[in-house]
Order: structure tokens, then sequence, then C-alpha cells
């Protein structure tokens, strides 16, 4: 660990710019299985950005595996960084302090990378947001060679134009699959004196370009097309049994165990499909063993199976019955996030006695078959209507409804159709909207999004029409949908939109108390017009 003597002067008082801070375990780190490496003596210096709250960040299975899997390096540091809250953004601001790393308290701009998890577009202001309380150009042009490189990853990055003013890099694709290469190139550069912080910091773009799965914008060339790099061999990929265990509740204040990767449904409107193909699966056994590595490392009383389909494991209930014969004993209970019907009622009796009964979740996504079809959602409704009968009878009291309004094609009787479906449910149910984007890399990203007028008039007629006892009604804000939209599918153009709208004030747009739509129409968000060909036509995500 670095000495006091080492640390800025303005992180020294800490506890000063915590002071009447909301969640200061937010900010003060050195939280359980955290790693502690001696900050001057390494090589390579990474700050690991999750550009949203703590809580979201160390949440993310992703951003655990990166930090755990960087961390076991020799010559390696890996820390972490998250989008601070409001009020904690003022006493920076207040106290004239740089945005700090958790584990060493070191300026962002100390750092040879900083790595940002692009999850969700609505996080965008707050990369920019994060930069500018590190004291670093916005910028990839105007950064001098003492700055970090900043290197963007994630889901988002399927289509990185409206972003790529802002990055240095982008690594297209599964990050574990070729963070240890960034590292060498990095590594290898400091050791020739070619830093980015001693020389151009073209020579070590131009070395990451080669890697495959790389994009740098600034040395792209047209003709070429950045394929996605994948795991292959994802039953022995590198999981990180000794997580940080936080101070605070986070989200998923549990162990997340993936035990498949990628998804055999191929529903036409869902980006993950594309992003997280092909399917890979996790055996048994080494889904036991990960699980006591990591029930033994951290202590949490829930194993959650997350998977995009985790019904679809293919020995589901030969896993749910190993698991609960090993852990039950020991007050653990085990939670499966996705289930179809089918998978509940050919394992009813040995879910409904193993698994925690915190409500049943299904998507229907559509109110009729016809509707369904289209968008080749594959569900059985008779046995979804099955299957909530079977589990009322057995103890379940709620089941969660997803629904997606504004499909192709969809008419007033799809969504009629809707009230029929829920009025079949033998429970209280609550019902959750949200409207339709068309995401690159899917099959439906040449449609159009529905105009924000004809998704309010859907919903206004639900809201109607689904007045009914037992049922409780949740809606996606339409505004954050539409700048969802523009944003997963614009070009570059995007970038000074995005950069208009952080500098008035927009901050944690995911976030309903924080979105402000007004703000985005004065940035321009609704004046920018689709493009072709497409903006992402050169990202290889594998054919639809």
């Amino acid at each position: 660990m670095s000495t006091p003597e080492s640390v800025p002067t303005i992180f020294m008082d800490i506890e000063k710019l915590l002071e009447n801070i909301q969640k200061p375990g937010r900010y003060i780190g050195n939280e359980w299985n955290v790693s502690r490496k001696d900050f001057d003596s390494v090589k390579v210096k990474i700050a690991l950005c999750f550009p949203d709250a703590y809580e979201i960040g160390m949440s993310h299975l992703g951003f655990k595996i990166l930090y755990h899997l960087l961390n076991e390096q020799p010559g390696v540091v890996c820390e972490r960084v998250f989008m601070p809250w409001i009020d904690f953004q003022a006493a920076l601001q207040r106290e004239g302090a740089l945005l700090f790393s958790l584990e060493s308290k070191r300026p962002l701009a100390e750092f040879d990378i900083i790595g940002f998890s692009l999850e969700h577009e609505l996080s965008y202001t707050n990369v920019l947001a994060v930069l500018s309380l590190a004291g670093i150009p916005l910028k990839s042009s105007e950064r001098s060679d003492k700055f970090p490189l900043i290197i963007g990853g994630g889901v988002c990055v399927v289509n990185p134009e409206p972003m790529a003013d802002f990055f240095d890099a982008f690594f297209i694709g599964e990050a574990e699959e070729g963070i240890l290469e960034i590292m060498r190139v990095i590594a290898r550069s400091k050791a020739e004196g070619r830093a980015t912080k001693q020389s151009p910091r073209a020579d070590v773009l131009k070395d990451l370009a080669a890697i495959e799965g790389m994009y740098v914008p600034s040395l792209y060339s047209a003709k070429t097309v950045i394929k996605k790099r994948i795991v292959k061999d994802f039953g022995n990929a590198y999981y990180p049994v000794k997580q940080i265990v936080p101070y605070i509740q986070i989200v998923h204040d549990r162990i997340a165990l993936e035990i498949m990767r990628g998804c055999p449904n191929n529903c036409n409107f869902c980006q993950a499909t594309s992003v997280y193909r092909p399917l890979r699966i996790r055996s048994v056994d080494r889904i036991l063993q990960l699980a006591e590595e990591a029930y033994q490392a951290t202590g949490y009383d829930e194993i959650s199976l997350v998977s995009l389909s985790t019904g679809d494991y293919p020995h589901i209930a030969e896993l749910v019955k190993a698991l609960t014969d090993r852990f039950q004993s020991r007050k653990v209970s085990i939670s499966l996030p996705s289930l179809r019907a089918e998978d509940m009622l050919v394992n009813l009796p040995q879910l409904i006695s193993s698994i925690k009964k915190t409500g049943l979740t299904f998507a229907p996504e559509a109110g009729s078959q016809r509707l369904r079809d289209a968008i080749n959602k594959r569900l059985d409704i008779e046995k979804l209507y099955e299957c909530t009968q079977a589990a009322a009878k057995n103890g379940w009291r709620s089941v969660k409804l997803y629904f997606m309004i504004g499909l192709p094609g969809e008419t007033e009787e799809d969504l009629a159709q809707i009230k029929g479906l829920i009025r079949k449910i033998p429970m209280q149910a609550t019902a959750s909207f949200s409207y339709f984007v068309p995401k690159p890399h899917t099959k439906f990203q040449n449609e159009t999004m529905d105009s924000m007028d004809s998704l309010l008039k859907k919903k206004a007629f639900l809201e109607k029409d689904l007045k009914m006892k037992g049922v409780t009604l949740r809606w996606h804000d339409i505004r954050m949908s539409m700048v969802e939209a523009a944003l997963s599918r614009g070009d570059r153009r995007l970038s000074e939109v995005i950069l208009k709208a952080f500098t008035l004030g927009a901050r944690f747009d995911s976030w309903s108390e924080h979105f402000n739509y007004s703000i985005w129409q004065e940035a321009g968000i609704e004046s920018v017009s689709r493009t072709e060909p497409l903006p992402w036509a050169h990202i290889d995500c594998g054919l639809l």
C-alpha cells in the first residue's frame, strides 16, 4: 500500500469529504475481499469505472470478473471508481478535490487506463461527469500524453459511434477474453519508454488497434470490420469466487453464479442474443465447486443462478437439487431469476420446495399469440396458465409479467388481449410495460420506433382497460426510451448532443428522479435523423 506521504494532500481529510454525505459506504473502500496492492510498485495501473452509483456497479458480475481477474495478475493494479452521487459531487467541488479511486484514493489521472463499463445508453452523460470530476479533458482529441487512455467496453459498444469522440478505444465483445492482452501492450509500451505520459499516445493506440476486437476510432479504416471477441471455453472461464462484500446493501446482494452464457432463444427484438451468442454452458460439477468456494469466501446466504434464460440450462433440475442438498442445512437459499412456464411445470415440486419464493416472473411480451409469433417469442401461453395455477396452490402469491408495447405490426387487438391474459392468472399480478426500441444487431434493427404520441395513446388505452382488482401496473418512462433509442442508434453526431446535455446538467439519466427530458430536447436529441449505412455496420457480432 502507499505510504501516507505519497497520498495527495487533498485526500488526507477523507472524513471531511464524507460529512453529511448519504451512504458514505459508497466511497470509503476497504471492503471484505478488496484487493490490496502497492500502487507505486506495479507496472500497469487501471481504474475500472462503472458510470452509475456504487450499489449498481457492485451488483454487476462482469465488473467483478474484470476487477478480480486483473488484480490476480502480477504487475497490474486495478482499482474501482463509480459515479458519485449528487451530494458527493458537490463535496468534491466544494473542497477542490478530484475524483479518486476507492482502493488507494489516487486521482484518476494517475492511472494508465480508465476502463468504462458501458451497460446502458442513459449512463453516457455520467461518463463525461466522471472525466470532468477527475480533471480529464472530455474529448480524446483534447487529451495530451500525460492523461490516461480512456477505453470502453460492455453491451453498448456494439454501436460505439455516439461516444467515439470521448474514447480512445473500445473493446468489442467479452472483455475477460482480451483484457490481459491490453495490459501487456501497456506494460510493453511503458518498458520501452512509450508510456502514455512520456510519448505520443498514438504509438500505444496503434499497438492496441492490432488486438482483435479493439476499435480505435482515430485510426479506423472504413474497410475494416471489427469482430466481437468471445470466451471460447466458458466452462472453465475465470470466475471470481473471492468477491468483494460491500458494507452497504447493493441491488443484487448475493452470490451471482453465471451458469450459462448466450441464449437458445432468438427473439427478434433482443440485443442480448447477438451480444452474448453463441450459447455456452458450465457443467453442474463446476458450478457446485464455484458455489462452495464463493460461499466460503463471502458468507452470502443466497445463490442466484444467472443467465439470459436460466430455465433453458439443460441440467437445471439436477443443478437445483444438488445445490439444495448442499446448502439447505446452511440456510442458503437458491434463486432463479428467469424461468419459463414449461420449466416450472416440469420441475414444479422440486422448484417449489427448493427455490426462494420471492414471486414468479414471466415475460409474455405481447398479449396475442399472433404478435408473439411475429417477434419470435417462444412461449406456450396455456402452460403459463397451468404453471401459475399450480404455483398458487403451492403457496406462491404473486407474479410479475413483462410486456413490451410499440412492437412492429402491433394492433389495438393485440393490446386488448393483454387483459384476457392477465385475467387467467390466479394470483396478484404486477404488469410492467416497456417500449420497443429497435436496437443494433437485432433482427428488428431496421424498424422504426413508434412515435411518442402513439405510445402515449396505447398507454392510456391499457391504463383504462386494465383497471382490475389485484393488478398493479408499472410503466417505463416513454421519454427515457426515446433518448435510449436515439443514443443506441446514433452516429458520431450524437457526441455533440451528449456533450451539450452534459453541459446543461444531465446526470443519472436512468434514474427517474434525475432524468430531465427538456435538457435532451434543448441539446437537440430530437433533431438527429437516422443514417445509412447503419452506424454500427463495421461491428461484427455474428450473423443475425
